[in-house]
């Protein structure tokens, strides 16, 4: 029999609060398909994967949801996977994801900004949603994705964008794909996606094979940071400049040194919407490029993170590292509208 598949590992979702008033996630897949405000309309089958905030998942634990996603996609029955997360690092989970998802049959992302236990909780909804877009024929080919509050987002570029509020999610450079309402999906674009990456050849479980820092630039900063975590061992490092992606002479300089001792370094921004452009000099974008940073377009920090550990567990040698992270960033962004 055709089912759904729905892998959960937590987060507010599952979180009830305890007797001390601290939240924690505590319930089980079977639990939160009890409070589904509907029934699905094809059979759903449970496999819980752990039961964390996923504030605490590391880059291990977002390949085992890879692998138990793909385990379940094995299964010619099965029509899709939800994944049931929690908000904090959605965006990182279901983006590596998406990096190794060579299936038409959707991975669909879900979660919740109220816990299990709130009287007006969103997690039923979430989830009933998800499971609705993972048995739809027109999520078929899309990659992985996310559902929350009523609308359908591609992995890459989604973002969380609200700390606490319902509609917590959103695709600046390209908004929503899609919509879900009562059990009815419909999708207004697709995105066009790389060639996905070997899962089997993903080595998360070495962190020091993995390692990649986020570095912050802000006005007055000087290059203490980036010392610091190429001393802790990090292989690649990504820059959160201001703008389009500037910085300093300082930082440009030490950037120079980072790339030429065999450190992989991106270039992103702080900024919420558009590309990353090398356009000023003086220790601006055009500097930090010639240095040896690679721009992400619109790729911001925690995705593109996520893009160098994949690259750095798939491939481990820095030169390797950064022929693809350039190939990886030049695939086509732009998405198929349907109207």
């Amino acid at each position: 029999m055709r089912r759904i598949v729905v892998l959960s590992t937590g987060g507010t979702i599952a979180t009830r609060q305890d007797a001390q008033g601290t939240r924690l996630a505590a319930d089980r897949a079977d639990t939160l398909l009890e409070r589904l405000p509907r029934p699905p309309k094809v059979p759903v089958e449970t496999r819980d994967v752990f039961c964390l905030g996923s504030y605490l998942l590391t880059p291990a634990d977002m390949r085992d949801v890879a692998v138990a996603a793909h385990e379940a996609l094995a299964d010619d029955r099965v029509r899709g996977v939800v994944v049931t997360h929690g908000t904090d690092s959605l965006e990182e989970t279901a983006y590596l994801l998406d990096l190794f998802h060579a299936d038409p049959r959707p991975v669909v992302f879900t979660g919740a900004m109220r816990p299990a236990d709130a009287p007006d909780g969103d997690g039923p909804r979430n989830l009933a949603d998800a499971i609705a877009v993972a048995n739809a024929t027109r999520a078929r080919d899309l990659g992985v994705l996310i559902s929350f509050d009523g609308r359908i987002y591609p992995a890459r570029g989604t973002r969380k964008a609200h700390t606490v509020a319902p509609a917590a999610f959103a695709a600046p450079d390209g908004g929503p794909l899609g919509w879900v309402a009562d059990g009815e999906v419909g999708v207004t674009a697709t995105p066009l996606r790389p060639e996905p990456l070997d899962l089997a050849a993903f080595r998360a479980e070495e962190p020091e094979r993995v390692r990649t820092d986020i570095v912050a630039v802000y006005p007055g900063c000087d290059i203490q940071a980036l010392r610091a975590v190429a001393d802790a061992g990090a292989r690649a490092v990504v820059l959160e400049a201001t703008g389009a992606g500037n910085a300093n002479p300082r930082v440009a300089a030490e950037v120079a040194r980072l790339v030429g001792s065999g450190v992989v370094v991106a270039l992103s921004t702080r900024v919420h919407a558009g590309p990353v452009a090398a356009v000023y000099g003086n220790g601006g974008g055009a500097d930090l490029v010639r240095a040896g940073a690679v721009p992400t377009g619109t790729l911001r920090p925690s995705q593109a993170r996520v893009l160098l550990t994949a690259l750095l567990g798939c491939h481990g040698d820095p030169a390797r590292v950064r022929t693809a992270l350039t190939t990886a960033l030049e695939s086509p962004l732009e998405r198929n509208q349907h109207g």
